[in-house]
């Protein structure tokens, strides 16, 4: 059953960001296919293999969002690779005060989309250029670049989400501004090709989920405030 909603998920409209990728393996296929010559045969299959391969990572399946308010899900899917009691990101403007932070690794075959973890505005945002050291690794949350928004939530408390670029993702999109108000399950960025996301809670909330859980964006649920 798992492989099958695998499958369903890979062949739903991909993200938009996949489209200069889904272009040059359509060029890469019609070139190989299209000219006359035995040697250009390889090329079309490698256009078929990387846009069929481009499809599936930026593939956006549907999610169903919890409806309780209070309710902080996860930005991500993957694997929740660590769980600490640490201070939020100095450069965001938050109080050093120690709280939970998750940490879910994505490897090449999770949706690498981001969503909102809870309803709230963005009030601080922060690119921190780093390393690129493997995600799964304790040091990427401080050494990795990585992207940082703090949300701000109907009862003023904040979180944190931090996308981190891995060994093989280069390159972090996030389309969440300053004073925009977003909802549970929003779509906000993603990282390409493999990477990281640290959720911090709000001050005083507690982890719901333990390491080694799988997780699924927009829909587990991780904690509440």
């Amino acid at each position: 059953m798992s492989l099958l909603k695998t499958i369903r998920s890979s062949i739903n409209k991909p993200h938009a960001a996949s489209y200069p990728f889904l272009l040059l393996g359509g060029i890469l296929a019609l070139i190989g296919y299209g000219l006359p010559w035995r040697f250009t045969r390889s090329i079309g299959k490698l256009g078929i293999f990387f846009f069929g391969a481009c499809w599936y990572f930026f593939r956006n399946p549907k999610r169903v969002i919890p409806a309780k308010a209070n309710l902080i899900v996860s930005p991500a899917d993957g694997t929740v690779c660590a769980i600490e009691y640490v201070p939020p990101p100095t450069n965001l403007g938050m109080p050093d005060v120690p709280v939970y932070r998750i940490s879910i690794f994505l490897s090449v075959f999770n949706v690498h989309l981001q969503r909102i973890p809870a309803q709230g505005t963005v009030t601080a945002r922060s690119y921190i250029k780093g390393k690129f050291f493997n995600a799964s690794l304790d040091k990427a949350s401080e050494q990795n670049e990585r992207n940082a928004l703090c949300i701000t939530l109907p009862n003023q408390k904040q979180l944190v989400v931090v996308q981190i670029a891995g060994i093989i993702a280069r390159r972090i999109v996030c389309y969440a501004d300053i004073n925009q108000s977003y909802n549970t399950g929003d779509l906000y960025g993603l990282v390409r090709f493999g990477s990281r996301v640290d959720l911090y809670l709000p001050e005083g909330s507690e982890p719901d989920v333990q390491i080694g859980q799988t997780m699924i964006g927009g829909e587990t649920i991780v904690s509440q405030y």
